[in-house]
Parts: structure tokens; C-alpha cells; sequence
């Protein structure tokens, strides 16, 4: 019987272990699988704050050529207009944020400009258990919108020399604005009021 018992025992061993390197194989993987998720959301707060200081420093730049076109009538033209996207605040951005900017692409359309800024984590999955992942980083996108959200001002030439030298927004955030365009108040003042950024779906 002892010797029966000690048999027993010897061909439990091998189960045992089994079991051990499977619950550590099980352990492994919900790792890989956190930490890839971790890495996931961080990638992507990466990305919503690139675009987004890459859209709000695009309308820091609007001021000289908004002005300009109220001068010249040709707002529309403005808003309609392609610009080009400070990508270097989406990459300082990201970096700031332990990730890399591998796109940054403007949209142009009337009243709504779109940044699109993709980031690259610079931290690895580096799973122990899980093949290539060393390799492996997590990737987010995230576009942000750039809106006019006032519609086309009231014009007033009030010295009737043909030259409308007074315009009144009513924006749909309940703002009224007057800008006289030759003596224009400083852009950041009224840029906030004029152009909403936010972030939007893809």
C-alpha cells in the first residue's frame, strides 16, 4: 500500500507542474492583455491632446488672414480657405505624452477645419509570453475640429465712403462681437469667441 501511495503521488508531480506553468502561462497573457490596454488608453490621450493643440494653435495663426478678409469682403473665401496645421505642437504634444506623431492632416471645409494627428506610444507590450510583441506599440488617431460658429456679420459703412468699417457677430454661443477690422482688437481675445476647437468622432 505505502509503496502504491508513493506511486500515485509520482504521477501527480507531472500534473502538478502542468497546472503551475498553465496558470503562469493564464497570468502571462491577462498581463500582456492589461498592459496593452494601459498602453492603448495612453496612446490615445496622446492623440486627443495633439490634435487638439495642433487645432488651437491653427487658430492662433487665423487672426492676420480673418481681418484681412472682413477688409476685403472676402470672408467666405477665408473660411473656405486650405491651411496648413502647426504639426510641431502635435508633436510636442505627444512627446510630452511618452508617444510620437506619425500623421498630422488637415481637412478643409467651410466653417469646419479638421486636424487628424495619429501618435505611436514609445513603450512596447513586450510580453514575455506572447511572440513579437517587443516589437508591438500601441497606436491611437484623433481629429479635432476647428468651427466658425458665427454666422456672416452685420456690415455697416458709417461714413459712407463704400468701405464697411463695422461688423457685428451674433455667435451661437451667445456672444456679440464688433470689430472695427483697421483698428481690430488682438486676435486672442476674440479668437476663442469666433472659432470653437474640440475634439470629434472619426
Amino acid at each position: 500500500m505505502t509503496w502504491r501511495c508513493r506511486g500515485d503521488r509520482g504521477q501527480a508531480f507531472p500534473i502538478y507542474v502542468a497546472m503551475v506553468a498553465f496558470l503562469l502561462f493564464l497570468a502571462f497573457s491577462f498581463f500582456a492583455v492589461g498592459k496593452a490596454s494601459v498602453l492603448r488608453n495612453e496612446s490615445q490621450s496622446a492623440a486627443d491632446a495633439a490634435a487638439l493643440a495642433a487645432a488651437q494653435s491653427a487658430r492662433d495663426d487665423f487672426g492676420a488672414g480673418f481681418y484681412a478678409s472682413l477688409l476685403k469682403d472676402t470672408l467666405n473665401l477665408f473660411l473656405d480657405e486650405s491651411f496648413a496645421p502647426p504639426c510641431y505642437e502635435a508633436q510636442r504634444l505627444a512627446a510630452a505624452n511618452d508617444a510620437d506623431s506619425v500623421l498630422c492632416v488637415p481637412t478643409s471645409g467651410y466653417l469646419r477645419d479638421r486636424v487628424t494627428v495619429e501618435v505611436e506610444g514609445r513603450a512596447p507590450v513586450d510580453s514575455p509570453v506572447v511572440p513579437g510583441t517587443e516589437r508591438r506599440f500601441a497606436k491611437a488617431k484623433a481629429t479635432a475640429l476647428v468651427e466658425f460658429r458665427c454666422p456672416r456679420p452685420k456690415a455697416v459703412d458709417s461714413d459712407g465712403d463704400g468701405v464697411q468699417d463695422l461688423f457685428t457677430f451674433t455667435c451661437s454661443n451667445g456672444e456679440i462681437l464688433e470689430i472695427t477690422p483697421d483698428d481690430a482688437p488682438p486676435w486672442e481675445t476674440v479668437s476663442r469667441t469666433l472659432f470653437d476647437v474640440r475634439l470629434v468622432d472619426q
